[in-house]
């Protein structure tokens, strides 16, 4: 007759394991998930500042707000354009590893 005795934790740390390795996979990629969304609230603000800048409610260049802005929310500006009254920005960071990028579109109502 075989004794039994220890299995229990033996079957513990494997399940341990496995949620160590769940958490671990989990973590980075809600970090990445948390982070699309500051960066797409950072888009939104360098857009908004450059077609402010634009119709004139604050002064300089469009494109260099949108930049100032955008480095004061953490993230790079890899795209701005500027077309009449409406501006167009997309910007980058990275987490982890990982680049988040996002765009936004700012300007008077149609």
């Amino acid at each position: 007759m075989r004794r039994d005795d220890g299995a229990g934790s033996v079957l513990a740390l494997g399940i341990i394991g496995a949620i160590v390795m769940l958490v671990a996979t989990a973590l980075p990629l809600y970090a990445v998930l948390a982070t699309r969304s500051a960066v797409a609230g950072a888009a939104d603000a360098a857009a908004l500042a450059a077609a402010d800048a634009r119709v004139g409610v604050t002064g300089g260049f469009p494109c260099d707000i949108a930049a100032e802005t955008a480095a004061a929310n953490g993230v790079a500006l890899t795209g701005c354009e500027v077309d009449g009254y409406i501006a167009t920005v997309s910007v980058e960071r990275s987490v982890l590893g990982f680049p988040v990028s996002a765009g936004a579109t700012a300007g008077p109502p149609p």
